[in-house]
């Protein structure tokens, strides 16, 4: 009788530990080298994060970059993608936290929560009252007591920390000699939902399941019935790959439990420490189950055999932390930057858009393609070329509200690194675009028609707007002085220094190095890349990546751009071979590396 009178929500355990637990223990440590945020948070091997002080030493810097007094009495957001270290690492913050006068800390069950929950909760949760939040995530990069770890904060707009933020966090680390932490606080059950009361209430850790914040924003945002409608026909069948990361969580209420999909649907759906040991990067070549399941290769060539008649319709995978996403039809791969410029060409169809008066803006990071721009161009949209990092675009989308500058919501923006959104939330989100690709089929279905597939969706947009061919080469791991070497090399071809080069009859136009003046707030961001800009509009880009553990990663990003119907449906190789040739010939990244091929093509 009292189950059923009263809501399941309002059963949450109370714990009461008395006073001892809040006493503050000041520890002496030392700087540790190499505690500099890259472009979203600090990565390092876990067995790094294990050493004496290291975690503590970082999260005590981050809250001496913060303003101490909002600190006090407020509310902060702590969980991660379930990799190795992150229960631990929870209790460590929350720790720290009610040292430094916070008075509640949100778990996550588990520890569990994506990067774009946490933005949201942050945000909205009791009307956005969470000051921040640490995130506890290596994002894409490999798991367990043997691979990554990593930590960032999102600030009270639910966003990264701004680079002003980074800056201060990095210069705190150089000279650190305490931190500050009850160490009283003893471990607790982070699998069952419910309040822990410490110093008779003065500090609180709440455990909750965010799968219900992250439903319900979902729901606000698209038109479920149009969803299931869909994933209901009988010629209709997807699959979505979590890679054993905290995608599986949300995946569960969302596609099987709301939209009705069948259980079968989702794959590797249960958070492991190592992945599953995998790695949780939702690309061809990470996600090999899932490509092979929609019939393709690693390249995105057809895989030989493959039944047709097998085949799902609609394909997806995410990364560790939920934030990124791949998109495939049945035998058809969406490169990120399509991805991107079709979802903004085709808005009209999410419920979200059409409540904020219509799309105002589209974004992407430099090294995206310009299909996007095209789209942008057409339909007259307000167009941003930022840096990576989604920092730059949470600028944009705060421009009114904290700059007092021009609204440019709502707005749609993406990278090339399978990292899409808009300003539902200031993170990239997979589960969001996955959505968002799910709404655009079912806008182009017709009762009693055949279905229309993601394939002819794709081609149909390219016949509108052109095609830009793209890929991307990943060199991981390559030795720091090796790749500073080389990337000093291409520093010298800048300005007038560019070499006497050419493509396909088209000479090289420029050289040099993206330097971002942020529009919105005045800060500059120099040193984004180095662009090779052709006359024809095709260009090559080479970047130092800054989401590794280990080591430098040079990406190379490839572009070619053709509005000739009888040159869109080339391959990848025969549209880019010429350009892949001319841009190690120029780099020398052969003789500079010894690299002999990319370890990840995609």
């Amino acid at each position: 009788i009292f189950f059923r009178k009263f809501p399941l929500f309002v059963i949450r355990r109370v714990f009461d530990s008395g006073m001892a637990e809040l006493e503050i223990t000041t520890v002496e440590t030392k700087p540790y080298e190499g505690q500099k945020p890259g472009t979203s948070g600090l990565r390092k091997k876990t067995k790094v994060f294990q050493q004496e002080h290291y975690l503590e030493n970082f999260v005590q810097c981050c809250f001496n970059a913060l303003d101490a007094e909002k600190l006090k009495g407020s509310t902060l957001v702590v969980g991660g993608d379930g990799r190795y270290l992150c229960p631990e690492a929870a209790l460590t913050v929350s720790r720290m936290a009610a040292a430094h006068g916070v008075a509640r800390c949100w778990v996550g069950r588990k520890a569990l929560i994506s990067t774009p929950c946490v933005s949201h909760i942050i945000r909205e949760r009791e009307g956005g009252v969470a000051y921040g939040g640490f995130i506890l995530t290596a994002s894409h990069n490999p798991g367990g007591i043997d691979e990554d770890f990593g930590i960032k904060y999102n600030c009270e707009n639910g966003g990264p920390a701004p680079e002003s933020m980074t800056n201060a966090i990095y210069k705190n680390t150089t000279n650190i000699t305490s931190y500050k932490i009850c160490k009283g606080i003893p471990d607790i059950d982070l699998s069952v939902e419910g309040k822990h009361e410490f110093g008779g209430g003065k500090f609180v850790i709440e455990v909750i399941d965010t799968t219900k914040d992250y439903v319900e924003l979902m729901k606000s945002v698209f038109d479920f019935d149009a969803l299931r409608s869909l994933v209901s026909r009988a010629d209709f069948k997807m699959c979505y790959d979590a890679m054993h990361g905290v995608a599986g969580e949300y995946a569960q209420k969302i596609f099987v439990e709301e939209l009705g999909a069948a259980p079968d649907s989702l794959l590797n759906s249960v958070p492991s420490p190592d992945f599953g040991k995998g790695h949780p990067d939702p690309n061809l070549t990470y996600a090999p189950e899932l490509v092979a399941i929609m019939g393709l290769q690693k390249d995105g060539s057809l895989l030989p055999g493959a039944d047709a008649t097998k085949i799902p319709d609609f394909g997806a995978a995410a990364d560790g932390d939920a934030d990124r996403n791949m998109i495939l039809g049945k035998q058809f791969f969406v490169s990120p930057s399509d991805s991107l410029a079709l979802i903004a060409a085709n808005w009209e169809c999410i419920p979200f858009f059409k409540k904020g008066g219509g799309l105002k803006a589209i974004a992407r990071s430099m090294p995206t393609s310009g299909a996007a721009d095209r789209v942008a161009e057409k339909k007259g949209y307000k167009f941003f070329e930022t840096p990576t990092g989604w920092k730059f675009f949470g600028n944009v989308m705060d421009s009114k509200v904290t700059f007092n500058k021009e609204d440019y919501n709502p707005m749609i923006c993406g990278e090339e690194s399978f990292g899409t959104g808009s300003n539902h939330v200031r993170e990239k989100d997979g589960i969001w675009a996955v959505l968002a690709w799910l709404s655009i089929m079912a806008s182009k279905q017709t009762a009693g028609s055949p279905l229309v597939p993601i394939q002819k969706i794709v081609e149909d947009h390219w016949k509108e707007y052109g095609r830009n061919y793209y890929c991307r080469y990943d060199y991981e791991g390559v030795e720091s002085d090796k790749a500073a070497a080389m990337m000093k090399r291409l520093t010298e071809m800048c300005g007038d220094n560019k070499p006497d080069i050419s493509l396909a009859g088209s000479p090289l136009k420029l050289v040099d190095e993206f330097d971002y003046l942020d529009p919105i707030d005045g800060s500059r961001s120099p040193n984004q890349g180095w662009r090779f800009l052709f006359e024809d509009g095709s260009r090559f880009v080479f970047r130092l990546s800054g989401t590794g553990s280990v080591g430098a990663t040079i990406r190379l990003y490839l572009e070619q751009y053709t509005a000739d119907p009888a040159k869109l449906g080339m391959t990848r190789d025969e549209a880019l071979g010429d350009m892949v040739t001319l841009a190690l010939q120029t780099s020398q990244l052969k003789e500079f590396t010894g690299r002999e091929s990319p370890t990840v093509i995609t």
